[in-house]
């Protein structure tokens, strides 16, 4: 389990994809925190579009541009679980649909571990009673795999309706009015508090039985930590973040 800012935490995923490309680093499931709470935007979204930036310069909530495609994200320290699957074709499905798919049991078996039924909706999002409580998203680099996604447990919906701006037509075509009837978290479909602790362990488990494989506990390697240091600069570069 990782903390992290947002810049080094999006490097640290990168260079971690770059280096399975490279066949010099093993395939990998890496949880992690965003401190501070932060927002994430999909590559290929502009970021004025994206993101309430007044709100997010107020409050001190960073906004840095993944490397993969997909939506605006909001990071919360103390409410949001990130997952990376660093692997490759063969391991996981060469199909992306499929890929998402079998990737992503490992929240539903986590969920299911909770107390929660949930469902896997294509494209890339887990649902529980029709709410949406996490999204993925997904890059290769030749036969190396990078999906990584979120898992709200007790995400600030109001914060994260504040500063994310979600198009209301997006939001008309779900037949719903307001972000709070798209989203939701483990603790509020539970009805009690959900520590991280507990959505980590369940996680594991969930990925362990997903994956088919017996995770264990690793350090970064002296390469991973030289290329995120590497790769960290441009994730705080106005260029880079402001790039669209």
């Amino acid at each position: 389990m990782g903390e992290g800012d947002a810049y080094w935490n999006m490097a640290l995923d990168e260079a971690l994809l770059e280096l399975k490309r490279r066949e010099l680093t093993r395939s990998t499931l890496r949880l992690y925190v965003f401190k501070p709470s932060a927002v994430t935007i999909g590559y290929f979204q502009k970021i004025e579009d994206s993101v309430d930036l007044e709100y997010a310069a107020r409050h001190g909530i960073p906004v840095v541009r993944r490397v993969t495609g997909g939506g605006s994200v909001y990071h919360d320290e103390k409410g949001e679980v990130t997952y990376a699957v660093i692997s490759e074709v063969g391991e996981v499905p060469a199909d992306i649909q499929e890929c998402y798919e079998y990737v992503c049991a490992g929240l539903v078996y986590a969920l299911e571990k909770l107390g929660l039924k949930a469902e896997f909706v294509p494209i890339n999002d887990i649902v529980v009673r029709g709410r949406k409580i996490s999204g993925s998203a997904q890059l290769r680099r030749g036969r190396a795999v990078l999906q990584h996604g979120t898992l709200m447990y007790n995400t600030d919906l109001k914060t994260l309706a504040r500063v994310l701006k979600v198009p209301k037509e997006k939001l008309r075509g779900k037949g719903i009015s307001s972000i709070y009837e798209r989203v939701t978290t483990v603790s509020r479909e539970l009805g009690r508090p959900v520590s991280k602790e507990e959505v980590i362990d369940a996680m594991i488990k969930g990925f362990s039985r997903a994956l088919g494989v017996e995770l264990k506990r690793g350090e970064l390697t002296s390469e991973e930590i030289a290329l995120t240091r590497e790769l960290e600069s441009k994730y705080r570069s106005r260029e880079w973040n402001f790039k669209r």
